[in-house]
């Protein structure tokens, strides 16, 4: 009898059926990235302008990025915290946590003081805030990938992870698609394509607020998940360990540093995609370096002035309005979405590594083709639909992409440090990616004096460096969740 149950309990039915996972992983990285990126739209069109008005577009809009990039530093350290939780306790209670810390760092935040009501510690305030979703993010997509990856049927498991990735372009629909429509219900003296004052002044806050109401949903959807039969095993084993941290540096570093560098060009990608390309679309197509000069010898009351200096702080960009732009944007992000489902079934098939590197070559060449896209044509409308092809394939190669991550990254790892060792290399190429792609970007634009092709290249570099963790790594479609549990690997940590 009981050799007939043994045999019988791996056929079992699921303990979260397969509707709460998907939800629960899609619903929570979407409340997220949604999140995440209110702040990432806000750091481009709000925070230069209300919390760093240092008088100098270049500096202002380099300090908004420096804060966005420090929440790429606090995610490490998010990433160890959640994922010591995570592989000692169980996935539930740590994705609600990293839910609940991340909903109320935003929400927050749009209740800030700017730099006109009480100086520069309103730029501390928004630092420190900042940081708390970097810690927040830093945890929710390793325990959402686990989720979905370790309740996911056999043979199914890139597809299944792909859905906590669509949180990442549904999030930026929604907080974008939220942006656009306080933009456009606002009044605008100079024209509709244009921020208004009252967005300025208050209406920027709304999408932060917010996030409060999509944070109980959230809450109420993880609330009714169980744990997976994967990390059930692992404790039954007593493949659980005190300190996961010590057993992931120790016995799998290998995997933390190939894992970190498969993910850096997804990353560069991504935020040179959103931020980087947000920023250089609606920059102004001209610069009046006379006027520019006229102001700054005022400025200066009779000091000797550079009037070239001066001007190549007001590098051109597109001239895009704000409206035309996102609305580009988000018609290239639904690509995205799309090309994240399709990328599942597609690793499934022919193994992770191989689409990877595919990918990852096209990345490169992708890189190679910035002045060809981004530079103005003369025909505005040619400009335009040059323009808004290379946002959808941008967007197509970042879905190919970051659609298999949900599933490469955790099987790297064994069950009782798969939250650790997954959230560690996730985020910590956070920092080599994300947190210096918007900073590297502006700085190579402002370099060239507004050309984007320097941009391009550096994707490319850094496309190629993932390309090299690919090769070094093995294919882990075939890696068997229930054989991997950790037992034996660790010695006594």
């Amino acid at each position: 009898m009981s050799s007939t149950a043994t045999t019988a309990s791996p056929t079992a039915a699921p303990a979260n059926p397969r509707s709460r996972v998907i939800t629960a992983s899609l619903v929570g990285t979407t409340i997220e990235f949604y999140d995440f990126y209110a702040y990432a739209t806000a750091a481009v069109l709000v925070f230069p302008i209300l919390f760093f008005p240092t008088g100098n577009d270049t500096t202002a809009l380099l300090a908004s990025f420096g804060v966005f990039g420090a929440a790429m530093i606090a995610r490490p350290l998010g990433a160890i915290v959640f994922g010591h939780f995570g592989d000692r306790f169980g996935r539930k209670a740590t994705l609600v946590a990293s839910l609940l810390t991340m909903g109320i760092a935003t929400f927050l935040i749009g209740c800030l003081p700017t730099y006109n009501d009480i100086g520069w510690w309103a730029a501390l305030l928004l630092l420190i805030l900042r940081l708390a979703q970097g810690f927040a993010l830093g945890g929710e997509w390793s325990g959402a990938a686990l989720v979905a990856t370790e309740n996911a049927p056999k043979g199914k498991r890139a597809w299944y992870g792909t859905f906590p990735q669509l949180g990442a372009p549904l999030g930026f629909i929604i907080a974008n698609g939220i942006f656009l429509a306080i933009n456009f219900l606002l009044p605008h003296p100079d024209g509709g394509a244009q921020r208004s004052e009252a967005f300025l002044a208050w209406g920027w806050r709304v999408p932060f607020l917010f996030s409060a109401v999509m944070v109980v949903i959230g809450l109420w959807v993880r609330l009714r998940l169980v744990e997976s039969d994967t990390f059930a095993k692992a404790e039954q084993k007593g493949a659980i360990r005190k300190f996961p941290l010590g057993v992931v540096l120790r016995h799998h570093w290998k995997e933390l540093i190939l894992g970190t560098f498969i993910m850096l060009a997804t990353y560069v990608l991504f935020y040179l995609m959103t931020n980087f390309t947000l920023s250089y679309g609606t920059k102004a197509a001209s610069v009046d370096v006379a006027a520019a000069a006229a102001a700054a010898q005022a400025e200066a009351a009779g000091k000797p002035f550079d009037a070239t200096a001066f001007a190549a702080q007001f590098y051109p960009g597109l001239g895009f309005g704000y409206t035309d732009f996102v609305i580009m944007q988000i018609i290239g992000v639904v690509f995205f979405g799309i090309f994240t489902l399709l990328s599942g079934p597609i690793a499934d098939a022919i193994g992770r590594r191989k689409l990877l590197i595919w990918v990852t070559i096209l990345i490169i060449l992708f890189g190679l083709t910035f002045n060809l896209f981004l530079l103005p044509q003369a025909d505005p409308k040619f400009t335009g639909a040059m323009v808004q092809a290379f946002l959808v394939f941008g967007f197509m190669l970042m879905g190919a992409t970051f659609g298999p991550m949900g599933a490469v990254l955790p099987e790297l790892f064994p069950t009782n440090v798969r939250y650790s060792g997954s959230a560690i290399s996730y985020n910590v190429s956070s920092i080599l990616g994300a947190a210096l792609a918007p900073i590297v970007a502006v700085a190579l634009w402002a370099a060239t004096g507004g050309s984007p092709w320097l941009v391009g290249i550096y994707l490319s570099a850094m496309a190629v460096l993932t390309l090299i963790a690919l090769l070094l790594s093995k294919e882990t479609k075939d890696v068997d969740y229930d054989d991997n549990l950790g037992v034996g690997a660790t010695g006594s940590l």
